[in-house]
């Protein structure tokens, strides 16, 4: 099919995928000027931001799985540590604002040396009650450093989806935000293993805490020499070009009145606060029904390992299907029905195999979703700032997960009946059922609201490449539901429609395909015409079989055309 772009409504041409991308296909606009460039030194830029993120989540878990040792050497108590890392969830929600006001308005390399030296000086402040013999107070330290990293998380946690905006080429956005962002649940996976394995005894704390800062310092030697600026001189793609066009109040009043991006922050949200009650309590409710401390560590680690591939799997395949929507819903789909599972087995004693493959099945279409869910918030939001986008929906998320973390806590009971429980702290074995319920259920709610309330167009896109090829046929099923008109070879019934000002296909008015009212037809153009003859023949009862899962899956509310991926027909 070829479709020929015109100007936007913007007035200006705009080119098609980066130049100098091997194997991209470029879409040339007559007389428009060659203004998209990707950059080698995307990939360094992307490299530090990981790093950094990755060191970050080291630096947050590196107390808790040997916090009974730190405990006996410092003289601490175990509430003391657990603060340790439950000052990250503290700080994230008032400084969250301000990290989303540095990322639009300083800049991404600014913000990202900046996090980079606070999560260094963290990192070091925490050796000190090691370094310096006979230090008072060593809980002050450790919650000082903790603190400086807690704070470079929330410039760390939403830089992902502005890196890829303004660096990638629109086929590789998804990618290196999924990179970007999965980062940061591989240094939880290495602190979980580093640190047992690092402290046996009271005096190899000092080399924990040392190992740990090596990342750390890596990151801000890097970040410091190797960025160079913000944004690259050529902006990878159209979008890039306007993607901080909004200031940060005017973009924050646009979020907050855009049903689609409140409606996805408040369901996202609530799946992140639900991971991350989950993984918080995981040893305590493993431990009830009788499983072993091992058994809970490794059910997070294979929560977390298939995460991340199938993270990477989805963020390429939605790199080159834009499917954003279709993949999105169909993950919170099936994590209810994992989440589910884990709530009855959960329960039961015995059920180790079964257990473990729930965790990993809650990982690979739960946490594999984060990156795809942060490019359709932007996509939905475009052209406010993707750090504003972005970080909105994390704090949101840390909220929901403080209000059902103390929910969940709130509904446990003390089992009346013989236990099996393995649990070590020395209270009565706790009874998760109502917990593991509402947790069942919260994630079904959300998944239920997504799947049918949720629509929006692809903004981003919509402003690079209307319904060019690049993006329109590649969600699979796309061109077996274009709009009647649309079509590849049909030529019947659209003047009436280009005299309107719109495109056939869409509703009458909508500029639609990167054109403007009044834009000129192709005959007018002296552009070759489609042969009549033809046209598929319209499939109406296969249409109308279809149209409700269609309009549910991708998005399709009642203004027509939610993306450029997949066109449904709506009967």
């Amino acid at each position: 099919m070829h479709v020929r772009c015109g100007p936007p409504c913007g007035g200006t041409r705009l080119a098609g995928p980066a130049e100098g991308e091997p194997g991209a296909a470029e879409t040339r606009v007559p007389g428009a000027r060659p203004a998209h460039r990707a950059y080698a030194r995307r990939w360094v830029f992307l490299l530090v931001v990981s790093l950094l993120s990755c060191s970050n989540a080291m630096l947050w878990l590196s107390f808790a799985p040997v916090a009974d040792t730190i405990a006996e050497h410092f003289f601490l108590s175990t509430e003391q540590i657990n603060w340790l890392s439950l000052v990250y969830l503290v700080v994230s929600i008032p400084f969250g604002v301000v990290a989303i006001w540095m990322l639009d308005s300083v800049g991404l390399r600014g913000a990202t040396i900046l996090g980079a030296w606070l999560n260094f000086a963290g990192s070091v402040l925490r050796t000190l009650p090691c370094v310096a013999v006979g230090t008072l107070h060593p809980f002050a330290f450790f919650m000082g450093g903790q603190s400086l990293c807690a704070l470079a998380q929330t410039l760390v946690i939403f830089s992902p989806a502005k890196l890829a905006a303004l660096w990638f080429p629109e086929h590789q956005r998804a990618t290196a935000n999924m990179i970007a962002t999965m980062s940061n649940p591989l240094g939880i996976l290495v602190a979980n293993v580093l640190s047992p394995a690092l402290v046996k005894k009271g005096e190899d704390i000092p080399i924990m805490l040392g190992v740990c800062a090596i990342p750390a310092g890596l990151a801000c030697l890097l970040a410091t020499t190797c960025l160079w600026e913000s944004v690259p001189p050529t902006p990878p793609s159209a979008g890039a070009a306007s993607s901080t066009s909004e200031k940060f109040l005017d973009g924050l009043k646009l979020l907050l009145r855009n049903k689609a991006y409140i409606l996805l922050a408040v369901c996202f949200g609530g799946g992140t606060g639900i991971f991350s009650s989950l993984m918080a309590l995981l040893e305590q409710i493993f431990c009830a029904s009788g499983y072993s401390s091992e058994f809970s560590g490794l059910c997070g680690a294979l929560f977390i390992v298939f995460g991340i591939l199938g993270a990477l799997v989805l963020g390429i395949y939605v790199d080159r299907t834009k499917c954003f929507t279709e993949a999105t819903k169909i993950s919170f789909c099936l994590t209810s029905l994992a989440c589910v599972a884990f709530a009855l087995v959960s329960q039961l004693q015995g059920q180790t195999f079964a257990l473990a493959a729930i965790c990993s099945l809650l990982g690979l279409f739960g946490f594999s979703v984060a990156p795809v869910a942060m490019e359709l918030a932007v996509e939905c939001s475009f052209p406010v700032g993707e750090g504003a986008a972005a970080g909105l929906v994390f704090v949101l998320g840390q909220v929901e997960g403080v209000i059902i973390m103390v929910a969940l806590m709130a509904l446990t009971v003390h089992h009346r009946e013989p236990s099996f429980s393995t649990c070590k702290h020395g209270e009565d074995p706790l009874d998760w059922t109502g917990s593991l319920l509402l947790l069942a259920g919260l994630c079904t709610l959300f998944s239920c609201v997504l799947v049918l309330f949720f629509h929006t167009p692809y903004r981003r896109l919509g402003a690079e490449s209307g319904v060019s090829p690049s993006t329109q046929d590649m969600c699979p099923g796309a061109e077996d539901h274009q709009p009647r008109g649309s079509g590849p070879g049909t030529g019947g019934s659209s003047a009436e429609a280009q005299r309107k000002g719109g495109v056939p296909g869409t509703p009458q008015g909508r500029v639609w395909s990167g054109q403007v009212k009044g834009a000129p037809s192709a005959a007018s153009r002296g552009e070759p015409v489609p042969a009549r003859g033809r046209a598929h023949p319209a499939p109406q009862a296969d249409t109308r079989r279809r149209s409700v899962g269609a309009r549910l899956l991708s998005g399709r509310g009642r203004r027509g055309p939610h993306s450029f991926s997949s066109l449904w027909v709506i009967t």
